[in-house]
This record gives structure tokens, C-alpha cells and sequence, in this order.
């Protein structure tokens, strides 16, 4: 029995620790900027770009008797003369021409050109490392991989390697700088405070049209202050960007000029670079500063390109911020019902049922929670109940009648309630009678014995019963993608003016699932499944960990206390 028992705790161990060490192997190692190499497939095709994956396959009779009749005799009588074995590489190889294709292809050894002569050591002898072979991440484009030749600023071009790149290094300070404003002017003063400024006016005129009457005295008087106001931010509209323009014609005066794949020199503008790369330059610590700065910028930016580059700030935010809401509202409720459950409900069969019912409750798929969040508190509730109560004058616009936190954080918090009332039940029985009775014999009530005596030492099985809804709903993604997750939030749900309760958001799990399954380039986003896969587990181990520790905490305490 010890064999079998020990053994089943090793089998798990192993499944567990397996499976985060593949995520964590993969997603460390995402950043990490790797060699760009050159090569000539047999068709003449020329390739340049990032390997990202290799892995070694056994050609049947069929593959190699098709691979024949597409490659020709000489083809597979070096394929044979490897055990009919082959290695493929995944190369990364995406250029401004091949904006239309897939950013990731396949290339076996005997696709390589010289193959012929064997493919042991087909890839070494096929490849080049050119020196100054640039990675280049864009804002918009994604990445470009290209040789240097020069750097332009204005009408100057300079062709020495070593002057471009400091030229290029230099000029980057101004760009951002350039940048940094141009995008407060357009993304805050004009999309953010200028919008908002506007529909508040309109908004503000619906309002009194509804309160007083359409054509009345009030009305009109709105109407026209949101019309006057309109024309004023109009008018100062257009004077912004026509100073973000001049800002961005000011900034877009000096290009890298890269030879791609083809031999052809492309420019790229400094404008829509955010970092170029000599990754075959660089060296180990070049390496290390370049890893550390992707990762911040995972951390903290915004994304991009169909969320496959840039950071995922926005989906941190929501999914910490989603699962603390939640908390607040699962661990009180829970709480309380376990407690008429446990110290006021007699004892019988209609309480039998209730418990029955709640632990069944845990096994229904949470789907169904989140069909019933997004008709019950979406539809019914946001729509039928608080959007013509206190929101007439958007008219057909949902405000909360359509997703938000505030509901996601509702229906992860019936999905996790079951956990939460059972958790502290069995911590409310743990606390021994004789302390019950104790209090009882001091003239305390029931109330204050359940407050001052039970709570208190039950708190450790409540913090549990916490932490395993942290574990269980941080990670949903199902009844989340009903009411209320978004590809991309336009804006925060909490931010210096306050909580949006009714604001769609961004979340890690769906986050996850879009890049998985409903990206325009699933090749190239697997990395960065797995790095977001990584992060969101280790965002759930802190919230976790914080639980744990403050579990610990209250252990301690009610120990000495019970010293």
C-alpha cells in the first residue's frame, strides 16, 4: 500500500511539475533574441530569419516514395543514406513584401540547397550568419529581418555600418521623445479627453430633453451648449493633429536602409521601429539587455499586432483586478450562508438538500454560469432594470446592459461559491463546542459567541476556502468570453477618476485563447501562449501565496491567543 500510495504522489508530482516546467521552459525563453541566418533552398529561394524550433522525423515508404516523384532520386538517396531520417527547422522569415503570408514556415534538410551531398551537416554548410543582420520590431508591421547598409537622415545618407548604426542609436532618443508626445496628443487629449468632453454634452442634452421635455426652454439651452461645445472641440481637434502631424513629419526624416531576403534595400523609417537588433552582434550581454527590455515591455505596455507582440498590461490589470472583485463578493457571501447553514438552520432534510444542492453546484460547467450571467445580469438586470432607471438618455446604447467587470466578477462569484460555503463549514465545525459553551456560560449571546469565539478561529478555514476561489476563478475563461472579456479594452476599468464597474476588459485566460486559436498567425504566436500561459501562473501562485501567508498569520495568532 506504501508502494502504491507513494507512487500515485510521484505520478502527480511528476504530471504536475512537468507540465509547469514545459511552460516555463518556453516561456522564458521566448525573449531571448536568437541568431538570424541566411540560406538557399534547392528551388533558390532565399531565406533569412530566426530559427525558433527544430525536431528530428522518420520518413515512411509513402513520404519518401512521394518526396521521389517532388524531389527527385538523388533527393532520397540521401534521405536513405540518414537511416531515412530528417531534420526540419521552423524559421521565422517575415519581410515587407510577405505582409500576406504566414510569418513561419518549415524547411527540412533535404530542402536545403547542397543537400545532395548529405544531409549530415546539411544545415551547417547551407547557412550563413550575416554580421550585420538586423531584427527590427515595428509598431504596426511586426517583425522585419535585414541586413544594415546604411542609415538616412534627411537627404544625408550614411553607408559606413559602424557610423549608421551610432547614427541610428542616436537618432532613437529624439524619435521616442517625439513619439511619447504624439501619442498623448492623440490617444489622451483628442481620444480620450476631447471624446469624452463631447459626449457628455450630447449625453447631458438627451438628459434634459427626457426630464423637461424635448423643445422645451432647457432643452434647447443644452442643445446649444453641446453644439457650441461640439464646434469648440472641433476646432481644437484639428489644431491637435495638426500638431501630432507636424510632430510625426518632424520624426519620420530618418530611415534604417535594410537589404531583405531578396536584395533589395528597403527603408524603415525610425518612426515605426521600436527596436532594431544586431542580433548576430550583440553578444551575451547585449543579449541580456535586449531580454530584459522585452520583458518589461511585456509587462507594461500595450499590445500589438493582433496581440501576438508588444505587452500585456491591460490583461494583468483586468484579471488581478477581476479576481478581487470577486473575492469581495464570494468570501462574504459565502461566509454568511455557511454560517446559517451551520450555526441556525435546523438540522434536517430540507438543510440536507441545500448541501447537496451546493455541492453539486460545483460540477456544473461554467458555461452555464456564464449563459446565466450574461441573461440574468447582463440582459435582465443591466438591461431591463439599471440602463432605463438611471440611464435613459443613452437610449439604445447598453451601458450596463452589455458585459463588464462588474458582472464578470457576479458570475465568477457564483461559479466559486460552492467552494467558499464549503471550506468554511468544515472550518466552523473544527471550532471545539467547549468553546462555544464556554462563551455561553460567560452570558454571551449566540451572535457575539459566533464573533467574537467561532469567526475568529474558523478564519484560517475561510482564508482557505478563499484562496481555492482564487485558484479556481482566476483561471475561467469560458463564462468570462459571455460577459465581458474583450480582444483589446480601449480603456481600464479602473483608472484616476475611479472604478468603471461597466467597462469591458482585457483577461490573461482569454488573452491566452485568442492567441491560441484566433490568431491570424497561430506559427508565430505560440510563444507567446506559453509566455502568457507562464504569467498567469504566476500571477495565480502570488494571489495564492498572499493568502497563505495571511492564513499563516491568523494561525499563529489564535494560537498563541489559545495559549
Amino acid at each position: 500500500m506504501v508502494w502504491l500510495t507513494g507512487g500515485s504522489l510521484a505520478l502527480g508530482l511528476l504530471m504536475v511539475f512537468g507540465l509547469f516546467g514545459l511552460v516555463a521552459i518556453r516561456g522564458f525563453s521566448t525573449f531571448w533574441p536568437s541568431e538570424v541566418v541566411r540560406f538557399t533552398t534547392e528551388s533558390g529561394e532565399v531565406v533569412l530569419g530566426q530559427v525558433r524550433g527544430s525536431e528530428e522525423r522518420l520518413l515512411t515508404e509513402d513520404q519518401l516514395q512521394q518526396l521521389e516523384d517532388q524531389k527527385g532520386a538523388e533527393t532520397v538517396a540521401a534521405v536513405r543514406a540518414n537511416g531515412d531520417r530528417t531534420e526540419r527547422r521552423r524559421v521565422r522569415s517575415v519581410n515587407l513584401f510577405d505582409t500576406d503570408k504566414n510569418t513561419t514556415a518549415w524547411f527540412d534538410d533535404f530542402e536545403l540547397e547542397g543537400s545532395t551531398a548529405g544531409l549530415d551537416g546539411a544545415w551547417e554548410r547551407a547557412i550563413e550568419r550575416p554580421e550585420w543582420a538586423l531584427t527590427v520590431e515595428r509598431y504596426a508591421e511586426g517583425r522585419y529581418f535585414g541586413e544594415l547598409v546604411g542609415f538616412r537622415s534627411g537627404d544625408t545618407v550614411e553607408e559606413d555600418l559602424d557610423a549608421a548604426w551610432a547614427a541610428f542609436e542616436a537618432s532613437r532618443a529624439r524619435v521616442d521623445e517625439a513619439r511619447a508626445d504624439w501619442k498623448y496628443i492623440v490617444g489622451v487629449r483628442i481620444g480620450r479627453d476631447l471624446s469624452a468632453a463631447t459626449k457628455d454634452a450630447e449625453l447631458s442634452a438627451r438628459k434634459v430633453a427626457l426630464n423637461e421635455g424635448e423643445g422645451s426652454v432647457e432643452h434647447l439651452a443644452a442643445v446649444a451648449r453641446a453644439e457650441e461645445l461640439g464646434d469648440e472641440n472641433a476646432l481644437l481637434t484639428k489644431e491637435l493633429q495638426a500638431e501630432a502631424n507636424t510632430i510625426e513629419q518632424g520624426a519620420r526624416d530618418a530611415a534604417l536602409l535594410v537589404r531583405n531576403a531578396r536584395g533589395e534595400v528597403d527603408e524603415i523609417e525610425v518612426w515605426d521601429v521600436v527596436r532594431a537588433i544586431p542580433a548576430n552582434r550583440i553578444g551575451t550581454l547585449g543579449a541580456l539587455g535586449v531580454y530584459v527590455d522585452r520583458w518589461l515591455e511585456f509587462l507594461i505596455d500595450d499590445p500589438r499586432k493582433a496581440n501576438m507582440e508588444g505587452g500585456v498590461f491591460p490583461a494583468i490589470f483586468g484579471t488581478v483586478l477581476l479576481t478581487l472583485l470577486m473575492c469581495f463578493v464570494v468570501v462574504p457571501f459565502g461566509v454568511l450562508a455557511a454560517l446559517y447553514l451551520r450555526e441556525y438552520a435546523k438540522q434536517g432534510l430540507i438543510v440536507s438538500i441545500v448541501r447537496v444542492a451546493v455541492n453539486n453546484l460545483a460540477g456544473v460547467p461554467s458555461i452555464v454560469f456564464g449563459v446565466f450571467g450574461l441573461g440574468f445580469f447582463c440582459y435582465f438586470v443591466g438591461g431591463e432594470l439599471i440602463d432605463p432607471l438611471f440611464f435613459p438618455h443613452y437610449g439604445n446604447e447598453p451601458v450596463y446592459g452589455g458585459g463588464g467587470i462588474m458582472w464578470a466578477s457576479l458570475t465568477l462569484a457564483l461559479l466559486t461559491l460552492p467552494v467558499v460555503i464549503v471550506a468554511t463549514e468544515e472550518a466552523l465545525a473544527a471550532v471545539p463546542s467547549s468553546m462555544r459553551e464556554g462563551s455561553y456560560a460567560c452570558g454571551a449571546t449566540k451572535w457575539q459567541t459566533i464573533r467574537r469565539i467561532v469567526l475568529p478561529r474558523a478564519m484560517p478555514g475561510i482564508m482557505t476556502g478563499m484562496i481555492l476561489a482564487i485558484a479556481r476563478g482566476a483561471g475561467e475563461v469560458a463564462p468570462l468570453m459571455l460577459v465581458g472579456a474583450m480582444k483589446v479594452a480601449q480603456s481600464l476599468p479602473l483608472d484616476a477618476q475611479g472604478l468603471h464597474p461597466e467597462r469591458k476588459f482585457m483577461h490573461l485566460g482569454f488573452h491566452i485563447y485568442d492567441l491560441g486559436f484566433q490568431s491570424p498567425d497561430s506559427e508565430a504566436a505560440i510563444p507567446m501562449v506559453y509566455t502568457t500561459t507562464l504569467l498567469l501562473i504566476l500571477i495565480v501562485v502570488a494571489l495564492n501565496l498572499t493568502g497563505v501567508w495571511v492564513r499563516s498569520r491568523l494561525r499563529q495568532r489564535y494560537a498563541a491567543a489559545g495559549a
